[in-house]
């Protein structure tokens, strides 16, 4: 490492391959007796004339990353994310001494600790309390300073009563719990963190997720991954995005997650359509063109403070006049759960409409949507004996992120987990007291 490294980490030009398959079926580790064994194999084929495979040919290489630069400041919390086998636990292990690059470097200041798999080094006949000791030692920690934080260990973990019980007989939820509380105990420089917020059940993920966010406000420089979008907007002001081991952006939380879900969802917040009628949603009467998210000042967005209003505007042209028509839109989260649908109501759509161009944007109030993804479909209708006939429609045509940045004025008060409903309304509540002599 640089005596000179003013960066919490830089990574220069950082390379890792791997090589697809096994050198053999049976062993995962060769030894000196299968060393030698193989060379009399090679040794009699070439002496009996037979043919020998060549090594490049049957295991090809692959590249989990492929020149990764950049670098993080001290005290900065960046997320890193990307779909399976973008190379981000590649780069974590890299980071930690797990294994070493193919080409490149990368160098950090202070001391590292990683949460890369909770629990890893656990012993199943001994105790909780005993491999507290002893997980907190792999993970660097002295005696006296586990000793120390013994008791704020086991009260993270809510364990107590089972401390002096063998773990093999503890649930997978407590062993994970008792795990991850010893990890989060540890007081490095730099936090290295790999899909943690994965496991255990919600009340261990709130409990996860409000450590993360103690570390991130006292100072210290972590590194996060994680599939879970919200979280990594909670915690982190900046995101590496990675795709086919390279880095695909890098930049401002809010953008990068934009990005990646846009490609992995295949919409963005904005769709137009060509000015070929044939290409356009709807008949000879109408027909949609175009649909956008929006803020409150006009301008498209990928993503909202789930404390502001968000427009889903849709652009139409009128042909001749006809029956009258209702613009309508339905939301789904990332998961494909409905969140709402609604339609517009007011009374101008109760008479045909003259040919022209029409604009229609349906306002969603600030606090009612839950943080993520929110994909929108969009139609334009007729009624006809109570029912809805679609003239245009376009199902899951745009998309936009929900961020809650934590500061407040959201139904979130002091709660710091995850809600699994597609809304999150922020209510007015109601309290009446009536006190008793007797108190």
């Amino acid at each position: 490492m640089s005596s000179e490294l003013s960066h919490a980490i830089r990574i220069e030009g950082l390379s890792k391959r791997y090589r697809l398959g096994t050198m053999r079926a049976a062993f995962s580790y060769g030894s000196l007796r299968d060393a030698i064994s193989d060379v009399a194999v090679v040794s009699w084929k070439k002496l009996s004339g037979g043919a020998t495979a060549s090594p490049s040919v049957a295991r090809p290489w692959i590249w989990a990353l492929k020149d990764v630069s950049f670098a993080v400041e001290p005290g900065e919390a960046v997320g890193i994310i990307g779909r399976n086998g973008a190379g981000k636990s590649t780069l974590l292990k890299i980071l930690s001494r797990v294994t070493r690059p193919t080409l490149g470097f990368a160098e950090f200041r202070g001391h590292l600790a990683s949460l890369l798999e909770v629990g890893t080094g656990f012993h199943p006949e001994l105790s909780g309390r005993d491999n507290v000791y002893l997980n907190g030692a792999i993970l660097g920690m002295r005696r006296a300073e586990i000793h120390r934080k013994f008791d704020d260990i086991v009260d993270f973990s809510g364990v107590s009563a089972f401390i002096d019980t063998p773990v093999k007989r503890y649930s997978s939820g407590m062993y994970v719990r008792l795990a991850f509380a010893v990890a989060a105990h540890l007081d490095p420089d730099i936090l290295v963190v790999d899909e943690v917020l994965a496991v255990g059940d919600a009340a261990f993920q709130k409990q996860c997720l409000g450590k993360m966010q103690e570390v991130g406000r006292s100072g210290r420089t972590v590194l996060f991954v994680s599939h879970n979008m919200p979280a990594v907007t909670r915690l982190c002001e900046r995101a590496v995005l990675l795709a086919g081991g390279e880095v695909v952006e890098d930049g401002p939380t809010e953008q990068v997650v934009a990005r990646y879900l846009t490609s992995e969802l295949g919409t963005g917040a904005r769709h137009e359509w060509t000015a070929d009628d044939h290409a356009r949603p709807g008949n000879d009467w109408v027909r949609l063109r175009s649909v956008r998210v929006v803020d409150e000042h006009g301008d498209t967005v990928d993503s909202i403070d789930v404390r502001r209003r968000v427009g889903i505007e849709i652009g139409f042209d009128v042909r001749r006049r006809e029956q009258p028509i209702v613009p309508g839109i339905a939301l789904v989260n990332e998961q494909g759960a409905p969140v709402f649908s609604a339609m517009d109501t007011t009374p101008v759509w109760r008479t045909p409409c003259e040919p022209g161009c029409y604009t229609s944007t349906a306002w969603i109030p600030g606090n009612l949507l839950n943080e993520g993804s929110v994909i929108v479909s969009v139609a334009l209708g007729t009624l006809a004996g109570g029912k809805t006939i679609k003239q245009a429609a376009a199902d899951e045509i745009v998309m936009f992120q929900v961020i809650d940045p934590g500061e407040g004025g959201t139904a979130r008060g002091d709660y710091s987990g995850s809600w699994k409903a597609p809304v999150r309304p922020l209510l007015d509540w109601g309290l009446t007291i009536r006190r008793s002599e007797s108190v």
